[in-house]
């Protein structure tokens, strides 16, 4: 049975590995080894992910079967772009699911939980950015009631790529 719960410092190791191996199955292939190395360096490590864990402007939640974590989301809680209309906004930094668990609803449970988070908050709008070139996260988005509002740079290493900015209103 897939449990979602919060992270801990205990887990930024294996949140680490997880981290930069659902990072590189996603984007490695179109991009160069160069700008993947210097993002994960800078972005996957234990202690990122420590300092991530242990920052109450963030929040970070793993899906776990069994003893094996199988995925993660995080919430952060920090300025929006200027096409997000609501001062109250926070944002799906990251969710990633092993791909030995795509299709078996792991990403909606955590979605879910994510979206639970957010509302227990001063929130009343989600929003992300995703790669313009990753279809498969994008028809995720948009079936689970996010729309495009305009889009911001992503930095990979080197190389600035476009991401599409989408959001999603919380309903009381």
């Amino acid at each position: 049975m897939v449990v979602i719960r919060d992270a801990c410092a205990a887990d930024a190791g294996a949140l680490a590995e997880l981290a930069e191996r659902t990072f590189r199955d996603t984007f490695g292939a179109a991009n160069t080894d160069e700008d993947m190395d210097a993002h994960c360096a800078e972005n996957f490590g234990k202690a990122p992910q420590l300092a991530e864990i242990a920052n109450t402007e963030w929040c970070t939640l793993l899906a776990e079967e069994g003893d094996l974590l199988i995925g993660y989301g995080q919430l952060r809680w920090s300025s929006a772009p200027g096409c997000i209309s609501s001062t109250r906004a926070v944002e799906i930094y990251r969710l990633y699911v092993d791909a030995r668990w795509h299709g078996r609803g792991v990403a909606p449970m955590l979605m879910t939980s994510l979206l639970e988070r957010a509302a227990t908050g001063d929130t009343d709008t989600v929003w992300l950015g995703v790669w313009e070139h990753n279809p498969r996260a994008l028809a995720y988005y948009r079936k689970a009631g996010f729309r495009e509002v305009g889009e911001h740079s992503f930095m990979l290493g080197g190389d600035a790529q476009r991401d599409i900015v989408m959001s999603l209103a919380l309903t009381a």
